[in-house]
Parts: structure tokens; C-alpha cells; sequence
């Protein structure tokens, strides 16, 4: 271990907070909470570890900490922190993965629609639901059961819907609110678990339509009643108590962790969600972080009741939310946890057997690619994507894939030093001229194929570098992305032209996984890029801050909203006069941060 990083653990202080590790290029690549600073950190450079602890533990050049008061507080700067910078090494929602609601929206002529995220505007959610075609399916089902406004712009005059039955119109009709406010409170309580009487309505009118003899609007009924049995009658286990509430549990294993979540509403199971993803800290500490992203944005539509496994730490949990969180060591409730915890280790043993399958795809998708484009099997692939937003800290990123896998220990980062503005065809031959001219100095072995994020234009200025300046023949292809962002076509050749490739094949899939890479790669590296030279920018205005002081503020407060809000007091603790600190805060208040 390093003499700094010694000195420094010597000197931990024994009070909550949160630490960030950061690895040689400075980069922070885990962030963790601890009740006792002191005995977390120094715990990750004594005893034993398993191997992807040992990787992190490997990759720890340096580290730095942040103060709380409470442990309450080190939770949700924890949450705060991964969302801001997306450590490689935390357990976190991939994609900030959020589920869809159904809402009702708060307007003078209500609409139901499907959403995902959960405002404070007043109007009423219901869900979440994992599968979002089930949400989808939930919402046409109301949508024919209930008259509310279909439109999201008024028209001039009546629509469809309201020929069908399925609309009051008050774009053209004067809709009373209280008819609206009925039709709301029917759809809450349908939602809330009472597709019960519903369905017993139904019937009564498909009864009463097939006696005089109506049997196309039986049949109507009729079908609205399967979709209720459908939609809402998935459940598998039900308790008396009509209480809706959240079964959490999990299982790891070999380095990974699987999170069950069961939804359970009006007493009734309804939906699950299972989430796989490696993990690096301990199991307790990584599972209650997942737990905690997982409700970071859903405080306004939260259940009644958590149920967390008895190795959890459900009084935090339960502090920050506000709502009743436990682990329960007996009966029904118990056994709805261990449920949950059975699951996902099925989950796993599933998950690590489709994996192996999957690796003989990979390498089988890796040798067709190269036969398709008649350059044998590329081994080793490189792949180059470039942002910068209208030219701002134009920066460029590389991934390798080896045998169909990321290698993330080769991965690289470029800074665009020659090109001004936004010039993609400029920071391309700059990149790959930099990259290829290391490997040839240094005699290291070339790739196989080079993948371009980009299309002709990008290719071509690869292609031009490496033949013209560098006498470099390795095969170059580009994904361009269509209108939606979205890998849609394979670029080979010279010129480049469009190579046939099917949507639904391994070897596209392989592609996209590798385009998505890079451009995540090159997206995480730009934004770190951007808010430090904007942070550092910002604070330079203020006199008397120079690169030190800096650095403590940051380390002290984390951002420059905390520094804003602080009081003179604060920063008396870090050596500050009560000058500078009054200078540095309005300074501060008069930026727009």
C-alpha cells in the first residue's frame, strides 16, 4: 500500500459520512457509506476479499470523504453521489431504469395516461409496473370502460371515442366536474384493487344484454371482462390486511447479485421485477444501495410497507421514506421475504447457465461477423466514439472487445488537443492517429477491426490516417444510427457502403452492444469533463480560492449548491475567515448554478 494512502487512513475520522474512491487518473470508481468513516475505508485494505473486491481494492489509487451528520444523511448523499458520477464499480440502476405509472392528470377535464416519471403536479399515480406492457394494457382497459377526455389537445369538434362510447366530448359538450371527479374516484378505486365489483357489474349487464337478445354488446362486456382477469388477476398470494406494500429480497453469488421486488396491492400480489448486476462491496452494503436508488424518485407514490430481508438495515430505510420499512423474523410476512430471496437465487442459477450458452454465441456471432465482411475472425475489436456538445471540451473514447467481451482494463479516454469546434471528421483522424502511432512505437499488437461510431465521413477520415500516414491495412467498418438514435445499418468497404445485415441476428446484436459501449463510455467522460472545468471555472472568479482551497471546499461541501447554502460558520471548520466566507458566499449566490 502506498505511504499516502497509509497516512491517510491513520487519520480517518470516527464519524458517518461517505467516501469515494478514485483510481490513478483521478477518476472516482466507487462510492460507499459508513455509520464509522474509520472502520469502513480501512476495512477494504485489511483481511481477505473476494476477487471482484480484490479488482476494486486493486484500482484504488487514492480516496477522499465527506462528513455527515447522521447516517441517515451518509444514505442519501450515497444516492446523490452514484447518480452524479456513475461509478463503474457501484451497484446502481442501469439507464436510470424507471417503470410506468398510470396518472390521472389534474386538469378541469381529467386524462389518463402512462408515464414514467412522478411530478409534484397534483394528479394521482398509480403503480409502478415492471412490465409495461401490463401498464399499457391496464390503460386501454379504462379507456373503454371510462368516458374521460381522450384527446391531449382539445379538437373542434367530436372524435372516435366518443362515438364509440368512449368519451364525453366536452371539447363540443358541457361536461359537469362533478361527472369528472366521479369517473376518477371509479378509476382510483379500480386501481387501488376494486376490479372486483367491476367485474360483477359487467356481468350483470352481459346477463341483462344476452336476455333481450343483444349479443354483440354481450359479447363487448364479455371481453372487458377477460381483460380485467387478464390485467389485474395475476396475483399468487393474498393477505387479509388489504395493505399495499413491497417484498424485497436477493441472492449472490460468484460476484453477482439478483434483486427480487414483489408488488404487492390491496393485499394482492400483482406484479415482480427481477434485476441482476454485478457487485463489488459487501452484500449488505451493495444491496441496501440498490434498494435506496431504487425509491431515490418514487417518495410521492412509496407503499404502506417495505419488507426487507433480516440482513438489511431497514431502520434507515425506514427514517429516510417516512414509511413503515422491516424485516421480519416470523410468520406470513417472513415467508413472503424468503419467497422473494428463493427467487432470485433461481433467478441466478438461470441467469449464470444462459451465460455460458451465451459465450459460445459470442464467439460464434464474432467468427460470422468476420466472414461477412471477409476478414477472418476479429478477435480483437476497437471501438471510437466522439462528443462534445457544439464543440465544448470536444473529448473522444475507445473500448476493446475481445472475443465478443468487453475488456474494460483496456479501455481509453482522449482529450481533442488539435481540433476547434465541433468537427467530428477532425477529432477522428486525431484519435486514431494518436492511438495507432502509440501502438506501433510501443510494438503492441493492432486490433482486428475498428469500429467507428459514425458514418462515411468517419470512416473515411479513419481509413485516410491509418493507410496514408501510418501504412496501417486494418479493416474499418461504421454503425450509423437512424432517427432515433439507434444502431440501424453496418458501413463496410471502400468506399463504405451499407453491408446486409439482419436486425435480429447475433452478429447485430453484438454490434449494438459494442456501439452502446463506446458511446456510454465517451458520453460518462464528457460530462466528467465538462462539470470539472465549469466547477473549477466558477470558482476561480472568486479572490483568495486558489487550487488548494478549492479542493477542500469540494471536498468538505461536494458541490457549489451546498457551498451557497452553507452558513460563515461552516467554513470556519476548514481555516476560512469569516471574510472570505462571506465573499465566497455571495459570490456564490450571484452565479446561476
Amino acid at each position: 500500500m502506498q505511504s499516502s494512502l497509509k497516512d491517510k487512513l491513520a487519520v480517518l475520522p470516527e464519524k458517518p459520512g461517505c467516501y469515494l474512491m478514485k483510481n490513478k487518473e483521478g477518476d472516482i470508481i466507487y462510492v460507499g457509506k459508513a455509520k464509522v468513516l474509520k472502520n469502513r475505508v480501512r476495512s477494504y485494505f485489511t483481511g481477505s476479499h473476494d476477487g471482484k473486491t480484490q479488482l476494486l481494492v486493486s484500482e484504488i489509487a487514492d480516496f477522499e470523504y465527506i462528513v455527515v451528520a447522521s447516517p441517515i444523511e451518509a444514505l442519501i448523499l450515497e444516492c446523490n453521489l452514484i447518480k452524479k458520477h456513475n461509478p463503474r464499480y457501484n451497484v446502481r440502476l442501469m439507464d436510470d431504469k424507471t417503470y410506468p405509472y398510470i396518472k390521472i392528470t389534474n386538469e378541469a377535464h381529467p386524462r389518463l395516461e402512462i408515464t414514467r416519471k412522478v411530478l409534484k403536479d397534483k394528479a394521482r399515480y398509480f403503480g409502478p409496473y415492471p412490465n409495461a406492457g401490463a401498464a399499457s394494457e391496464v390503460k386501454k382497459l379504462l379507456d373503454r370502460l371510462y368516458p374521460l377526455r381522450k384527446c391531449k389537445t382539445m379538437p373542434k369538434q367530436v372524435c372516435l371515442y366518443y362515438h364509440l362510447g368512449q368519451c364525453l366530448a366536452p371539447c363540443v359538450y358541457d361536461v359537469d366536474a362533478e361527472e369528472n371527479q366521479r369517473l376518477v374516484e371509479e378509476i382510483a378505486r379500480f386501481l387501488d384493487g376494486g376490479h372486483e365489483e367491476m367485474k360483477k357489474q359487467l356481468t350483470a349487464k352481459m346477463e341483462q344484454a344476452a336476455e333481450q337478445m343483444e349479443f354483440e354488446r354481450a359479447k363487448e362486456y364479455r371481453d372487458q371482462i377477460r381483460s380485467i382477469e387478464a390485467v389485474m388477476e395475476k396475483q399468487k398470494i393474498t393477505l387479509a390486511d388489504t395493505v399495499d406494500r413491497d417484498i424485497i429480497g436477493f441472492s449472490a453469488e460468484k460476484g453477482w447479485m439478483c434483486v427480487q421486488v414483489f408488488y404487492m396491492r390491496q393485499g394482492k400480489m400483482i406484479e415482480r421485477d427481477t434485476t441482476s448486476f454485478p457487485y463489488y462491496g459487501g452484500e449488505k452494503e451493495d444491496f441496501m444501495s440498490y434498494v435506496s436508488q431504487f425509491y431515490y424518485d418514487k417518495q410521492n407514490v412509496l407503499p404502506r410497507e417495505i419488507l426487507l430481508p433480516e440482513e438489511s438495515d431497514p431502520e434507515l430505510l425506514s427514517e429516510w421514506l417516512g414509511i413503515k420499512v422491516h424485516a421480519p423474523k416470523r410468520g406470513k410476512k417472513r415467508e413472503l421475504v424468503q419467497m422473494a430471496c428463493e427467487n432470485a437465487r433461481i433467478s441466478l442459477e438461470e441467469k449464470f447457465a444462459l451465460m455460458s450458452k451465451d459465450d459460445a454465441r459470442t464467439i460464434q456471432a464474432v467468427h460470422n461477423l468476420g466472414h461477412i465482411l471477409g476478414i477472418g475472425t476479429p478477435h480483437r475489436i476497437e471501438a471510437f466514439d466522439n462528443s462534445n456538445i457544439q464543440g465544448a471540451e470536444p473529448v473522444s473514447a475507445m473500448v476493446v472487445f475481445t472475443d465478443g467481451r468487453p475488456d474494460k482494463k483496456e479501455y481509453r479516454k482522449f482529450k481533442i488537443k488539435t481540433v476547434e469546434g465541433p468537427d467530428d471528421y477532425g477529432s477522428m483522424r486525431e484519435v486514431i492517429r494518436r492511438r495507432y502511432t502509440r501502438l506501433l512505437k510501443e510494438n503492441q499488437p493492432l486490433p482486428d477491426l475498428i469500429v467507428i461510431d459514425g458514418g462515411k465521413g468517419q470512416i473515411s477520415a479513419a481509413m485516410d490516417v491509418l493507410e496514408n500516414e501510418l501504412g496501417l491495412y486494418i479493416p474499418v467498418c461504421g454503425l450509423a444510427k437512424d432517427d432515433k438514435h439507434k444502431t440501424a445499418q453496418l458501413l463496410y468497404g471502400n468506399p463504405p457502403e451499407p453491408v446486409e445485415l439482419k436486425r435480429d441476428s447475433y452478429e447485430f446484436y453484438l454490434l449494438q452492444r459494442v456501439q452502446d459501449e463506446v458511446h456510454r463510455f465517451a458520453i460518462t467522460f464528457h460530462r466528467q469533463s465538462r462539470t470539472k472545468t465549469l466547477l473549477t471555472s466558477q470558482l476561480d472568479e472568486i479572490p483568495g480560492i486558489g487550487e488548494k482551497r478549492r479542493k477542500l471546499l469540494f471536498q468538505h461541501f461536494g458541490s457549489l449548491k451546498k457551498m451557497r447554502e452553507a452558513t460563515v460558520e461552516d467554513f470556519r471548520q476548514l481555516g476560512i475567515g469569516d471574510k472570505l466566507a462571506r465573499e465566497i458566499i455571495a459570490k456564490l449566490r450571484k452565479m446561476d448554478l
